[in-house]
């Protein structure tokens, strides 16, 4: 078979070349502060937080945080709303995630009873998993009728945790899966525009000038010199297109649907 000569095969890729720090629970003031900080600049992060303090705001119930992570978004849950958070086994080796509040589960099944749920939240977690359509069927199954899920997914986004980010999704792809997997009135909204975009894709290429991988501290003074005011103004004008409805080139989508009511629940397969 001909090959392109002098070529990476990306097919072959186990590591990013890069990457940002991994995110930490916000248990203290502090740990809110820098995450505060962090979405200053982190335009991903910044732009789902945008939208779920909106769509959390009325949550109430049980709500189960699907590849919760850090759990970074559940302190924007209601005080009376009963927060539960699991994720896969292979999070920490895969994701460096460790949490002691969450369940670790291995498989396609989660570990979480039928009908159980009155929220699914599951955020930048899609593009993860291996088969999206068994995923959102779990969804379906623990929900109770009318139901909701709230989820984010990256859309112009570098790959990350190589190997396993697998998927971009459209919102026509989004909408497809959720109704095939049992939801009704699909919702999604783009999380910036283009010109989000072009400010993100230059400050990715200034971060690893900034932060380099086993730099010196000299090495990133020096850099930091150069590149931090060029970030801040990026930062700063991107800030302000999240104020926009948003475009169909965008950092991301978020997606709401409701678990439609009947007597047939896709992915139903007995209490958890």
């Amino acid at each position: 078979m001909p090959q392109l000569p002098d070529r990476e095969n990306f097919a072959l890729r186990t590591t990013e070349r890069w990457q940002p720090p991994a995110f930490r629970a916000p248990r203290t003031r502090r740990d809110r502060m820098v995450a505060a900080i962090r979405r200053t600049l982190d335009l991903q992060a910044a732009s789902a937080w945008r939208d779920l303090r909106v769509l959390l705001a009325d949550a109430h119930g049980d709500v189960l945080d699907v590849g919760s992570g850090a759990q970074p978004y559940r302190p924007l849950l209601p005080a009376g709303a009963r927060y539960r958070a699991i994720d896969d086994a292979a999070a920490e080796e895969d994701f460096g995630y460790a949490m002691p509040e969450t369940e670790y589960f291995s498989g396609d099944r989660w570990p979480v009873a039928d009908a159980s749920v009155d929220v699914v939240l599951t955020t930048e977690t899609l593009e993860h998993v291996p088969e999206p359509a068994v995923f959102l069927a779990e969804a379906r199954r623990v929900l109770r009728d009318d139901g909701r899920i709230v989820l984010t997914v990256p859309f112009s986004a570098r790959w990350h945790y190589i190997p396993h980010d697998y998927w971009r999704y459209t919102p026509s792809s989004l909408r497809n899966m959720l109704e095939q997997a049992g939801f009704t009135d699909v919702v999604v909204h783009a999380r910036g525009n283009e010109l989000t975009v072009a400010c993100a894709k230059v400050m990715a290429l200034v971060f690893p000038a900034l932060f380099p991988p086993g730099g010196g501290l000299g090495a990133r003074r020096a850099a930091a010199a150069l590149g931090l005011p060029v970030v801040c103004l990026l930062a700063v004008v991107a800030q302000a297109t999240l104020r926009s409805d948003g475009g169909d080139d965008c950092l991301g989508w978020t997606a709401t649907a409701r678990a439609a009511a009947g007597p047939t629940r896709p992915g139903t397969r007995g209490a958890g």
